[in-house]
């Protein structure tokens, strides 16, 4: 079975109320980080920039407003049918819009590989608990 989930979509990077530019950006998703979800902007003339966050921050935006800090998503208008991605950084701030069904659908097949809930079965907390309490510096006290 793969671990790894990828799509590709266009979103709109938002300039200003009269003016967006379409850009390519890959998804991707993979079960060795099972919280995350990673997207890669490809801007013309520009390296590509990946932003990395929380898969749940995405499924819950895709429905109702969500997000602290540096991401935020919302639906756009009462249909569900786009969303809005914020994104702030030192460098700037950057709105995309996104057609909500291939986010969907991406998250679909995210799913299929590690349902949200279930990113950690008792043997790998079980065993991430044991590395971390064998780190240097977490001697048993007691």
């Amino acid at each position: 079975m793969h671990s790894t989930v990828q799509a590709h979509m266009v979103m709109h990077l938002v300039a200003s109320t009269e003016l967006s530019f379409r850009i390519v950006v890959d998804l991707e998703y993979d079960a060795d980080d099972p919280f995350a979800v990673a997207l890669t902007f490809h801007l013309p003339g520009d390296a590509p920039v990946t932003w990395v966050f929380a898969r749940e921050l995405m499924v819950d935006g895709i429905s109702r407003p969500t997000g602290e800090g540096d991401v935020h998503i919302h639906p756009l208008g009462d249909d569900l049918g786009e969303v809005c991605i914020v994104l702030h950084s030192t460098e700037g701030d950057a709105m995309l819009r996104a057609a909500a069904a291939p986010l969907i659908a991406f998250l679909a097949r995210t799913d299929r590989i590690v349902p949200m809930g279930q990113e950690l079965s008792g043997g790998e907390l079980d065993a991430q608990l044991a590395s971390i309490l064998s780190a240097p510096g977490c001697e048993n006290a007691g």
